[in-house]
């Protein structure tokens, strides 16, 4: 009898194993290697919301400092890492130092997803640097350059070649075949427009293209492509995705396996972040970092600042995770009436309202802050870097 019942016991306590959703599943499925082609788009339109706009093309990143963060970001690396992000290239920056399990890129901008589809069509097609900037500027490649050749070698070789037309033609062509065809994603009229727009830009303009706004306020110095690949931090370390192969090829490994998933959201939306976090759980992954850019600095002109803590409180996370801010002296863009000193800028970077600063700010820390009510205006997240 006793026999008979520690077998049945056993037996329940061995199928309970494999039953989803008790939360006695040992055996959880470990997280994808690779997402297929339909999972990847079914992801995409899911945990996609409407079409929002902001005030600048944002096709390429004005933060001239992030090789500064990287050696803290790689110190997030873990076996359940995810990453969540904003913006345009400086993501695969990051995501070359942290080598996470999977990424995802949210912004408010349906033009920035297909500008992560072209540099995603971009990766496949080349299997090194020197093919990706041919290819992202249609310019012929410079026999000089290699896999030993630094970032700044490379942008300056490409700088003076001169764009072609029938490279650009060919390409496009090439990007358009292997997302429609090869990945069978139904990209509509208005994202092939918006596509072939952003890769205009860059043929026309080269590795001098730049963060623009719409106001018009092209004087501003911002840095260019070029120089940013190129940046350093405080002991002139490359940190770009562009500063090595290796650093390329990890970023070109996740695309190639459908691991980094643009998604169109407001931080402060209801769909997308809830639907990034609530994938993340269910596979086990933890964000390790969130990218936030200043997006904070707008959602904190109404109260839609409130709604975002509650999405970053949704998601997984852990003691280690950290969101990465910036913020930006002068020109309006977030210091004024804070009562908070200059911090400073990047080594050899100008004296300009386009020199921003990054810091990393562990998210528990300021989830409970943001609780007590201790956080109720941007300026109280500014003095979080003190």
């Amino acid at each position: 009898m006793t026999i008979r019942r520690t077998t049945a016991l056993g037996c329940i306590a061995l199928l309970l194993l494999f039953l989803p959703g008790t939360g006695l599943d040992a055996r959880r499925a470990a997280p994808p290697e690779r997402l297929d082609d339909a999972a990847f788009w079914r992801m995409f339109t899911e945990f996609s919301e409407p079409d929002g706009a902001f005030r600048s093309e944002n096709l390429v990143s004005n933060e001239r400092s992030f090789p500064a963060v990287l050696p803290e970001v790689a110190r997030r690396a873990s076996p359940t890492s995810a990453y969540i992000g904003v913006g345009p290239e400086q993501n695969f920056s990051y995501l070359a130092a942290l080598k996470p399990r999977i990424a995802f890129i949210v912004d408010v901008r349906r033009q920035n997803a297909m500008l992560h589809l072209l540099y995603k069509a971009l990766f496949e097609l080349s299997p090194n640097r020197a093919e990706f900037l041919s290819r992202l500027f249609s310019r012929p490649r410079a026999r000089h350059i290699g896999p030993q050749s630094t970032a700044r070698e490379m942008l300056e070789a490409f700088a003076v070649g001169k764009p072609s037309r029938d490279l650009f033609t060919a390409n496009l062509d090439d990007i358009s075949t292997l997302l429609t065809k090869r990945h069978r994603w139904p990209l509509g009229p208005d994202d092939v427009a918006a596509l072939t727009h952003v890769y205009e830009s860059f043929f026309e303009i080269g590795p001098e293209i730049k963060y623009s706004m719409r106001s018009g306020r092209r004087g501003t110095p911002f840095p260019t492509f070029a120089e940013l690949m190129s940046a350093t931090d405080q002991r002139r370390t490359t940190g770009s995705f562009l500063a090595s192969e290796a650093a390329y090829l990890t970023v070109r490994d996740l695309q190639l396996r459908n691991l980094v998933i643009p998604v169109v959201g407001d931080f402060a939306g209801t769909r997308a972040v809830a639907k990034v976090g609530g994938f993340l759980r269910e596979q086990g992954l933890t964000v390790a970092v969130f990218y936030a850019s200043n997006v904070e600095m707008y959602l904190f002109r109404n109260d839609a600042w409130r709604t975002f803590y509650r999405n970053l409180a949704s998601l997984p996370i852990s003691r280690n995770s950290v969101v990465v801010r910036s913020a930006f002296r002068g020109g309006g863009m977030g210091y004024p009436g804070t009562g908070l000193p200059d911090p400073g800028r990047a080594p050899g970077a100008p004296a300009s309202g386009a020199e921003g600063r990054l810091w990393l700010d562990p998210i528990e820390p300021l989830l409970a802050a943001f609780q007590r009510g201790k956080i109720t205006g941007y300026g109280d997240l500014l003095a979080r870097m003190k």
